[in-house]
């Protein structure tokens, strides 16, 4: 039985394509996680500011906007084309940030601006690497590929939150940053050698005169008419609207004010919801669900928003872990299941362009992260977590039961 499951585990690797793609996302992820944790805690103890935490962070996500244009350059140049592209974006601020480190003249104007500028393009990082994945993995290996690679990002935010937490306590942020763009600097070298794969044919005869904006609303059009793929993104611009600026986005404000912990101890709370992340991710990859992945989907976001409820409650740091761990299992179960459910549903050659438009709900994650600092200002962090939780749950069952003929009795 045990042979079983590690063969299964391993199963991805047989492709050489795949070999690569994972070294080179969990650098890429291993360096983010570590920039996130450096640059939060940092300016939160500069501003001493929720707001400018939670404006902080939501920066980071801007890319959104035009993640799906860049999804449909994906298709047309090729996803380890642009993936490469990205990835060097983020080597170039890395080494500025830690320039301007090092010689003390980084400030917090400074770090919102970078992160504005790479928040432009990070957002679509995902994309491609699921896009890729679906190109080169078929059948019940898309799914263990997709459990695999999801352990890529949490296994990165348990030794990028520690690691990252730990220079920068030791060493400072300008050697803690030599780190990060060394990470960088190799997930760059490991991307070129993934597969490039171009999914897109020309369509009819059309498809090289038209503008990627025409390729955008065909997406659109899809999605809008495909139930199940729009039951998806209204789930998935719900979740990051309302778990993820909790789970992600203020816990420099909880270790700090709620907690009273130092930036080691907001590293454990990183790593306890990444550590319960890893464990659904390894669990789908084990134990992939075969049928009916939509129906498991919605289950675990309606569990989501119960465990957020819960966590608003808590006032330790021990207990804080506790359901920061629950949440980061839930949320692995719910996110490899809509990423499975959203390509099994699209015909391969729109994949670049449904993708990009998932990346669209992520722009739920800045205005929820925006409206925690300022309802945290207003009402307190109890409050604002609980609302979060509740008001989560309550959409959550409206989307579930408008479309709950495509959510529930859908197979694939």
């Amino acid at each position: 039985m045990f042979k079983r499951l590690k063969l299964s585990i391993f199963e991805p690797f047989l492709v050489r394509s795949f070999r690569f793609q994972w070294p080179a996302d969990l650098m890429a992820s291993w360096a983010i996680e570590m920039e996130t944790i450096i640059l939060g805690w940092y300016v939160l103890t500069i501003t001493d500011s929720v707001l400018v935490l939670t404006i902080f962070a939501s920066m980071q996500w801007l890319g959104t906007l035009i993640a799906p244009y860049l999804g449909v350059l994906g298709d047309r140049w090729g996803r380890r084309t642009m993936l490469c592209l990205l990835r060097g974006s983020y080597l170039t601020t890395s080494i500025i940030t830690m320039s301007l480190a090092l010689t003390d003249t980084l400030n917090a104007s400074i770090i919102l601006g970078i992160s504005f500028l790479i928040g432009l393009v990070r957002p679509s990082d995902l994309v491609m690497r699921n896009g890729l994945i679906g190109d080169t993995m078929l059948g019940n290996v898309l799914m263990k590929a997709m459990g695999v690679s999801r352990t890529t990002m949490d296994s990165a935010r348990i030794a990028g939150a520690l690691v990252g937490a730990g220079l920068f306590s030791s060493l400072g942020i300008g050697y803690a940053y030599v780190a990060v763009t060394i990470f960088y600097a190799i997930s760059l070298l490991l991307t070129f050698g993934v597969s490039s794969v171009k999914t897109r044919t020309c369509r009819e005869n059309d498809t090289i005169n038209r503008s990627p904006l025409m390729d955008l609303k065909d997406g659109l059009r899809y999605v809008w008419r495909t139930p199940t793929l729009l039951a998806a993104m209204w789930f998935a611009f719900l979740v990051n609207l309302t778990v993820f600026p909790v789970s992600h986005g203020i816990l420099p404000f909880v270790a700090k004010e709620i907690y009273n912990i130092d930036e080691n101890g907001l590293s454990h709370l990183v790593a306890s919801y990444a550590t319960g992340a890893l464990i659904g991710s390894v669990t789908m990859a084990i134990l992939p669900i075969r049928s009916f992945p939509a129906r498991f989907m919605v289950c675990n976001i309606f569990f989501m928003h119960i465990v957020i409820m819960f966590l608003g409650q808590v006032e330790t740091k021990v207990a804080g872990q506790l359901m920061l761990a629950a949440a980061g299992f839930v949320q692995s179960l719910a996110m490899i299941s809509m990423a499975v459910t959203l390509l099994n549903i699209t015909d391969k050659k729109f994949r670049g362009l449904v993708m990009g438009v998932r990346m669209l709900a992520v722009y739920g994650l800045p205005v929820g992260l925006i409206g925690s600092g300022l309802l945290i200002q207003s009402f307190g962090y109890s409050n604002t977590v609980t609302l979060y939780g509740v008001g989560g749950f309550i959409i959550s069952c409206v989307i579930a039961f408008k479309w709950r003929q495509h959510l529930w009795w859908s197979s694939v």
